[in-house]
Parts: structure tokens; C-alpha cells; sequence
């Protein structure tokens, strides 16, 4: 005896109904809404995950090396009779503080400064922002206080921020930059505003107070202001 369409639908309705299938279904439906949610949060992550920061290298610029031996004082200069010569002798022994990583770290020629004597981009992320003390969302002196804090060997000065862009040291030769310094047009200097900037400048004399395991800049900060004074006296001459 064949059974209606009607009596077989109202069979299965029925059977449906019966509460251990509702249990089985109710729990499908449960570990399989689990299994989605765990996948999508899976997903999410992956997608939003920040990007591993890049290595920090390197720069591939002629830099001098981390030397602390003394200054020569700038009398020992005075057996060079040509006042050119001893001029361009004179500089290029204040060349050995100008060219030192704990100068040029500050002078990049890129909107990053680099750190450490092997003169690695700063991290984290920085940049010199408009007048070279950082960006709007992440000053430099968030993180750079008044002085330096040997806990965490941050460093520190009241003035610390970035050299103007185009006072930029990375990559010249030291005839470059000896240049540069002196020239109006690219920021340099008047001789006597020069002076004491390099004599004076409490941030230009943190180089030999770096804290924090730093190599300091050679001789001192009174000495490397005498070299500069009579190289301005010989005629400010620069080497090729």
C-alpha cells in the first residue's frame, strides 16, 4: 500500500520534531557557527597584522671612524708656515669631530636621522618634521628629555632636534661640507656666528657627554672651538 505525499511529509515533520534529532541539529549548527567565527577571526588578524619593521642598516656613506684619541691643540699647528696649508690642516683635524657619528647622526640628508656608530636608521620611525624637532604625532622630545637617562640610555639635551635639511653632512667628503658651512645659500654660517656655534652650542658639546655607552666626540668640546678659531684666522681654507 503506497502512503500519500501527505502521510510521508507529515511523517518526516514528525519526525523532526522529536527532541534528540533537535539536540543533534542545534549542536551541528553550533560548532559549525564556531568553526566560522574562529576562521573569521582568524582572518581578521592576518589581514591587520602591523608590518614587521624593517632591519635597520647601515648607511653605505664615508663616515670616520669612532676615535677617541686627543685633539691636537691648535698651537701644535703653528710649525706649518703657509698660512693655507696649516688652514686646510687646521680643519681637517676639526674634521675628525665634524665627521664623527655623534655629529653626523644629527646632520642626514634625508627627513631620518640615523643612530649609533655605525650610523643605523633611528628607530623607531622618526622624522625631523618642519623645524627638525619631529613630527606633529611624535616630537623628538617625547622620548628626548633635557638630559640623558642612563636607565634606559636615551639621550638628552634642552635643544635636542634634527640640523636644518640642507646643513645635511651624510655621504660629502669633508671639502664638501667645509664648503657648505660657509655658504649663505645653503645655510651656512657667518664666521663668528660659526664659532660659537661649535664652541658654544650646548647641544654641539653633548657629543662629548653622550652617555649611554657612546663613543664620544675626540678631545673636547673648548678644544675643537680653538681648532675652528684658527681656521677661521688662516682664512677658513677647505680641503679638496
Amino acid at each position: 500500500m503506497r502512503r500519500s505525499p501527505c502521510l510521508r511529509y507529515s511523517f518526516v515533520m514528525a519526525w523532526l520534531s522529536l527532541p534528540a534529532f533537535g539536540r543533534r541539529v542545534r549542536s551541528h549548527w553550533r560548532a559549525l557557527l564556531t568553526c566560522i567565527v574562529f576562521v573569521s577571526i582568524a582572518v581578521f588578524l592576518m589581514l591587520t597584522r602591523p608590518d614587521a619593521l624593517p632591519e635597520s642598516e647601515a648607511l653605505d656613506v664615508p663616515v670616520a671612524t669612532s676615535d677617541n684619541a686627543p685633539l691636537r691643540a691648535a698651537n701644535e699647528f703653528e710649525a706649518i708656515l703657509d698660512p693655507s696649508i696649516r688652514s686646510v690642516a687646521l680643519f681637517e683635524e676639526a674634521g675628525r669631530v665634524i665627521r664623527h657619528p655623534r655629529c653626523m647622526n644629527c646632520h642626514p640628508r634625508t627627513d631620518r636621522p640615523t643612530q649609533t656608530d655605525a650610523m643605523r636608521p633611528h628607530l623607531p620611525w622618526v622624522a625631523a618634521g618642519q623645524d627638525g624637532g619631529g613630527g606633529p604625532t611624535l616630537r623628538c622630545a617625547s622620548c628626548h628629555n633635557a638630559d640623558n637617562f642612563e636607565p634606559s640610555g636615551v639621550p638628552g639635551n634642552p635643544g635636542w632636534r634634527l640640523a636644518p635639511l640642507n646643513m645635511g653632512w651624510q655621504g660629502l667628503t669633508l671639502g664638501e661640507i667645509c664648503r657648505q658651512i660657509q655658504d649663505p645659500e645653503r645655510g651656512g654660517m657667518a664666521r663668528d656666528e660659526l664659532l660659537h656655534h661649535m664652541r658654544e652650542d650646548s647641544l654641539v658639546g653633548w657629543a662629548w657627554h653622550p652617555g649611554g655607552g657612546r663613543t664620544p666626540a675626540p678631545g673636547s668640546q673648548d678644544a675643537f672651538g680653538s681648532l675652528i678659531e684658527a681656521w677661521i684666522a688662516t682664512g677658513a681654507l677647505c680641503p679638496e
